[in-house]
């Protein structure tokens, strides 16, 4: 699905992402593929905490601009859980191939997956929104 790069999910992310794919084996067939690719990309991830995530890695509601090797073109999206998905508002699932294929990744990667027609080849230009950085400088404001 995508190259074998060590990825980083943090502690919070990783629970709610295991207790996803924990529930959606148990409720539904539908997206066992999904379902099963995400675990997988779990599984090879190194946990950290919130606080130790550098803010160029693409965690759960991070915003990112990737673009298309192939076509050159540009597109923002942001990462989130499957309720919260909307592709008119380039709010894509973990569970979307590239979804799965972007979480843990950093600024400057490349992302490869293999599609029913091709190989699709996406590098990740910039992390834009990262909850963990955005929270870490309300943080140290606060302390101020």
């Amino acid at each position: 699905m995508t190259t074998r790069r060590r990825i980083l999910i943090t502690e919070d992310d990783m629970a709610r992402l295991k207790d996803l794919v924990g529930r959606g084996r148990m409720v539904s067939r539908l997206d066992d593929v999904h379902l099963e690719e995400l675990a997988d990309e779990l599984d090879r991830a190194e946990v950290v905490a919130a606080e130790e995530v550098l803010p160029d890695v693409v965690t759960m509601n991070s915003t990112v601009r990737v673009r298309d090797l192939d076509n050159g073109r540009s597109v923002v999206y942001t990462l989130v859980f499957p309720g919260d998905a909307d592709i008119d508002r380039h709010r894509l699932s973990v569970l979307a191939p590239i979804g799965t294929a972007l979480i843990g990744y950093r600024a400057g990667d490349l992302i490869e997956w293999v599609t029913p027609s091709r190989t699709r080849r996406l590098q990740i230009e910039e992390v834009l929104f990262q909850p963990e950085a955005a929270d870490g400088r309300l943080l140290a404001e606060v302390r101020r």
